[in-house]
């Protein structure tokens, strides 16, 4: 029998510790986060998951609202993505090189420095409180970043495929439909789920962008949870609203597991 890496293990213990942590604090009374496990007679509760669901407005407002805003980014990000990333694979490899130069750079700006002038951009437009809205500086944000991915998997395609497919008859749209996209699927896949957890997680342009509580995402929704003071803090209700709010992130990931590692190491390694 192999033996366990005791590396390994710490590493997992590492990684899960706050999970768990996590998991077990929205589970427990507030006297079981503060006193010895031999002083709490009533540890285990359902109390804080009941709270944050009979909230105004319910809990799952919000999650709908994160599920419409993260779906329109990521179908918008795709549609301009991918032909910008073929694009790019049609060019001179020295202006190819440059525009991935500048691509690179806007992926890492920090893209916090931007909220207030988004927020004007917002009130100018008077697009604020509206998620479709919201989207595009978010599709905005995840270009740069997709698109890279996207041409390095172009790039892995084989030099004449397009050609023989263009002979064949096949138009653009065409190649596109049945050939070009179905063969980086992996690539598109992890793309997406960046762009997806991406727009989920995101805080400052959302808490600038939206006021009304009907229309807020789930960062802010959390964020906006309260004790009666400062020195009351609801960690059993932040903790349960994490919980609820990672595991929609959960499914996704495992549904997609295979699809964004092969993409990732297909696509963003190679090219």
């Amino acid at each position: 029998m192999n033996k366990i890496n005791p590396w390994f293990v710490a590493i997992c213990i590492w990684s899960l510790a706050p999970l768990l942590w996590q998991l077990y604090t929205s589970f427990s009374t507030s006297e079981a986060l503060t006193m010895p496990l031999s002083e709490v007679e009533k540890r285990w509760t359902f109390d804080n998951y009941i709270q944050i669901l009979n909230a105004e407005p319910p809990f799952w407002r919000y999650l709908i609202n994160s599920t419409i805003l993260s779906l329109s980014t990521t179908i918008i990000t795709l549609i301009l993505s991918i032909p910008a990333a073929y694009s790019i694979t049609k060019l001179p490899t020295f202006i190819a090189n440059n525009f991935k130069r500048v691509l690179l750079s806007a992926a890492l700006f920090p893209y916090v420095l931007l909220f207030l002038a988004l927020l004007e951009v917002a009130r100018k437009l008077n697009i604020g409180n509206n998620l479709l809205a919201l989207s595009i500086p978010y599709s905005a944000l995840s270009i740069p970043l997709a698109v890279l991915l996207i041409s390095s998997a172009f790039n892995d395609l084989p030099d004449g495929l397009d050609e023989a497919a263009r002979l064949e008859g096949l138009n653009l749209f065409q190649r596109f439909r049945y050939i070009l996209v179905p063969l980086i699927r992996p690539a598109v896949a992890s793309t997406s789920i960046l762009v997806f957890i991406f727009s989920w997680n995101e805080y400052p342009i959302a808490l600038t962008w939206l006021s009304k509580e009907n229309v807020l995402t789930l960062p802010v929704a959390i964020a906006r949870i309260a004790g009666s003071s400062v020195y009351s803090v609801p960690y059993g209700a932040y903790a349960a609203a994490t919980v609820l709010g990672s595991i929609p992130l959960l499914i996704v990931v495992m549904i997609f597991q295979k699809q964004i590692v092969s993409g990732l190491t297909k696509g963003a390694i190679k090219g």
